[in-house]
């Protein structure tokens, strides 16, 4: 055993970590945008407003992880789009204040970096950051052996965006008889992973399986696919309506996300039979999760809820499909008087075949 002190021998590779920040620099210069100019290397990123085009701006501020989902991807060996999961459950809160994304940081911490890995997690990011148009501007890449195992890493995201301060959506103008419209997830998204792989583990479902819910996929790629991010989407339709209210259906499901959206004394009606989840909202369910917890854990195939007016729900929905959303008119505002403010009729029809 040498008696050499060094970085490396304790288990740290600065040329690694130095590797992967020349592999990941043209990644991040392809999300640039106005206001800023996507460099990396530097202590600090600036991002100039008044280049953007805002008058009087608002800022928002975002921060998120993906979640145990983080798992399947280790287990697979499957890397390219947990990074699109980071970018998503950042931009995708933004938005719904009226925000649109500027910039992304993110925070990748791992027991021994793999440069290989480590890149294509950056290569789901762009891509993310991407979709949704706000510029990757920097980061920051930890080793710490010791903390995790090799193999484990974690992922955090910040992102920050801006809006007119006479646009900022508050829910406060929501009303009983506003039109709740629904915009179809992707999949899980990335929040109930927890007792995905507990039923899982408990049923004997390998990942490399086929999976019964995507034919011609595996178990673990598919239950990777990645968030769907409504951005762009939602600007549209922004611009095409008054939106009065949004909601993005992570950890909590419907039950929890949309009362925070609503003022207080009114709640909604949704009904099961108006959309169409995506399939693997009924595997989950056929392994035993019971109606009122699909409700409260997962999205139940409606990743983001939009409330309009009864008068602008057909533009609202033309917009949203105009823009690659399939959406549908989901339910409606009305007056609640107890605690339970999100009424589910039928719910387990929107993922019957």
């Amino acid at each position: 055993m040498s008696n050499e002190r060094t970085y490396r021998h304790a288990g740290v590779d600065i040329d690694a970590g130095n590797a992967l920040v020349e592999a990941i620099k043209p990644l991040a210069k392809a999300t640039a945008r106005r206001g800023a100019d996507a460099s990396l290397g530097g202590f600090g990123a600036l991002f100039d407003l008044k280049a953007a085009g805002f008058t009087d701006p608002l800022l928002v501020a975002t921060t998120d992880g993906v979640g145990t989902k983080l798992k399947l991807a280790i287990d697979t060996n499957y890397h390219e789009t947990v990074g699109i999961d980071l970018v998503a459950m950042c931009v995708n809160d933004l938005v719904v204040q009226g925000a649109e994304p500027l910039l992304f940081l993110d925070y990748y911490a791992t027991g021994k970096l793999d440069v290989a890995a480590g890149r294509a997690i950056v290569a789901g990011i762009a891509e993310g950051c991407r979709q949704a148009g706000c510029a990757l501007i920097g980061g920051e890449t930890a080793e710490m052996p010791g903390l995790y195992s090799d193999g484990d890493y974690d992922l955090a995201g910040f992102s920050v965006g801006a809006v007119e301060r006479s646009k900022v959506i508050t829910g406060r103008e929501v009303a009983a008889g506003d039109v709740v419209l629904g915009l179809q997830s992707s999949g899980v998204h990335s929040n109930g992973f927890s007792l995905v792989r507990r039923i899982l583990a408990e049923d004997g479902v390998a990942l490399d399986a086929d999976a019964p819910f995507a034919p011609g996929t595996s178990v673990g790629k598919a239950l990777l696919t990645p968030t769907r991010i409504y951005v762009k989407s939602l600007l549209a339709a922004m611009q095409a309506v008054t939106v009065k209210a949004m909601a993005h259906i992570t950890g909590g499901g419907l039950t929890e996300n949309i009362p925070r959206v609503l003022p207080d004394g009114l709640g909604v009606s949704l009904d099961g039979n108006a959309w169409k989840s995506p399939a693997v909202m009924g595997w989950l369910f056929s392994r035993g999760v019971a109606v009122a917890e699909m409700a409260r854990v997962f999205n139940c195939g409606l990743g983001m809820v939009v409330v309009v007016a009864e008068t602008d729900a057909e533009a609202a929905l033309a917009a949203l499909t105009a823009a690659g959303e399939t959406a549908f008119r989901v339910g409606r505002v009305e007056a609640a008087t107890g605690a339970e403010r999100v009424h589910v009729q039928s719910l387990e029809a929107a993922w019957r075949a």
